[in-house]
C-alpha cells in the first residue's frame, strides 16, 4: 500500500471535518451580522444544521477522490481480515477432522478387539 493511501480514512475524517467546521464558521458570522436571524440557543442549533446541511454536498463534491482511497482501503482490510480468518477456520476444521478421526479409530480398535475376545 503506498504511504499517500495509507492513512486515506483519517485524512478523509479530517477534511470532512475541516469543512463542516468552515461552513459553521461562515454561519456563525452570517448569524452574528445578522445577515441570519439567531434567536437563542434554537437559533444555534439552527445554525449547526445549516453547517451540516450545506457542508454535506460539499464534501461530496469536494472530496470523492480521498473518499475512493478510503474506501479502497477499507475493502484492502476487510479482505484481508476474511482471509486470516478462513485460514483459521480452515486449520480448526482440520483440527476437529483429525480429532475426529482417532476418536473413530480408537472406537473400531475397542470394537475389534471386544469381537475378538
Amino acid at each position: 500500500m503506498s504511504s499517500s493511501k495509507s492513512h486515506a480514512t483519517l485524512r478523509y475524517t479530517s477534511l470532512r471535518a475541516s469543512i463542516f467546521l468552515a461552513c459553521l464558521l461562515v454561519s456563525v458570522l452570517l448569524g452574528h451580522f445578522g445577515i441570519i436571524p439567531v434567536v437563542g440557543a434554537t437559533g444555534m442549533v439552527f445554525l449547526v444544521l445549516l453547517a451540516g446541511l450545506v457542508s454535506a454536498p460539499i464534501s461530496y463534491v469536494v472530496l470523492s477522490k480521498q473518499r475512493d482511497e478510503m474506501s479502497e482501503q477499507v475493502v484492502s482490510k476487510v479482505a484481508t481480515i476474511r482471509s486470516r480468518a478462513g485460514q483459521r477456520v480452515a486449520a480448526q476444521n482440520a483440527e476437529e477432522d483429525a480429532a475426529d478421526d482417532a476418536a473413530r479409530a480408537a472406537a473400531a480398535g475397542e470394537a475389534a478387539a471386544t469381537t475378538q475376545s
